[in-house]
């Protein structure tokens, strides 16, 4: 039964506590709901299902709707809502940001952790939920973008707010097939607003640059033997985009893919050149294994562009030099 035909059967607060019931299995998540006003509340909610993604198309008098850290942790649910405002002003409160959201903003609201969502006027507003998962960002990259009042007229925003507005008029109307292939295109243009906010983080990108690019450094030297760093790595074990790292070395003398060929040459011909036994010396190929390096010959390609010598070479001008072959 829709929650309107609900409420006009009910007064008082029997009609908020109607739309609370009907908000919580919509969203499957506890919520705390809460009106200033006296006398009779009126609102009306419409749920339609694309997929794993739900519609909720609202309106209702002022109200405030919440999930306060006893509810996380009574209720915990992975889920995500984005929030697309039609009329009305409402105040945000997430992960210590706040916003106001006017007309034609969007916001993203985290489900797994505290949110507060205060609605100033009567209001019309649509929320998207899907399952946090389906996002195939790193956990902790959505708390980039929550608490903000991200705006449809331009930026990372506007692609996603202009096909949830229309998306949402004509849910009634898409077969279930086809709802379940754009479920899956809303959840790539989420990640994809994520990505974009995850580069601008509250404290400025020069002061995510100055902390996060000597930890990359320091990451990648310790890891430089393993044969699977590659960018899409690092970026993992930092929570961030592939598209941030590569941001944060935009000023830096190499990328980060030529970063970890150099390091490996450097360290590989090192090896090369260390005084050491001649029976005990290891071969080219164990060098290039050691190292990260796919096969000798991919290990000869980077060596050569790098300083001009195959590692052999390079080997035998240190030997000639008195670098290497020492008898202990």
């Amino acid at each position: 039964m829709d929650v309107e035909e609900r409420t006009a059967r009910a007064v008082g607060t029997d009609r908020l506590a109607a739309w609370r019931d009907a908000t919580e299995r919509a969203l499957t998540a506890a919520v705390q709901v809460r009106t200033r006003q006296d006398g009779d509340f009126a609102g009306t909610l419409g749920v339609h299902h694309l997929g794993y993604l739900r519609v909720l198309s609202l309106t209702a008098d002022p109200v405030r709707l919440s999930r306060t850290p006893r509810l996380v942790a009574r209720d915990p649910v992975d889920a995500l809502l984005v929030a697309l405002q039609q009329d009305g002003t409402a105040a945000l409160t997430q992960d210590g940001r706040s916003a106001s959201l006017r007309p034609g903003d969007l916001a993203v609201i985290d489900l797994r952790r505290p949110f507060s969502l205060e609605q100033r006027q009567r209001f019309r507003q649509r929320l998207f939920r899907l399952p946090g998962g389906v996002l195939n960002v790193p956990g902790p990259m959505p708390a980039s973008v929550t608490g903000r009042a991200l705006s449809a007229h331009g930026g990372a925003a506007a692609p996603l707010a202009a096909f949830l507005a229309r998306l949402a008029d004509r849910a009634p109307r898409i077969a279930p097939t086809v709802g379940d292939a754009l479920g899956g295109t809303v959840a790539d243009l989420l990640a994809g607003l994520v990505d974009a906010y995850a580069e601008e983080p509250d404290d400025g990108p020069g002061a995510a640059r100055d902390h996060l690019l000597p930890a990359v450094y320091r990451y990648i030297d310790r890891h430089l033997s393993d044969p699977d760093l590659t960018p899409e790595t690092v970026a993992r074990a930092h929570r961030i985009s592939v598209r941030y790292l590569h941001r944060l070395f935009e000023a830096e003398e190499s990328t980060v893919g030529g970063h970890i060929r150099r390091r490996r040459v450097e360290e590989s011909g090192k090896d090369l050149t260390r005084p050491t036994p001649a029976r005990d010396r290891p071969t080219i190929a164990a060098i290039a294994h050691r190292w990260g390096f796919p096969s000798p010959a991919h290990f000869s390609r980077a060596f050569r562009a790098a300083y001009g010598l195959s590692p052999r070479e390079w080997r035998g001008a240190g030997e000639g030099a008195g670098l290497t072959g020492a008898r202990s």
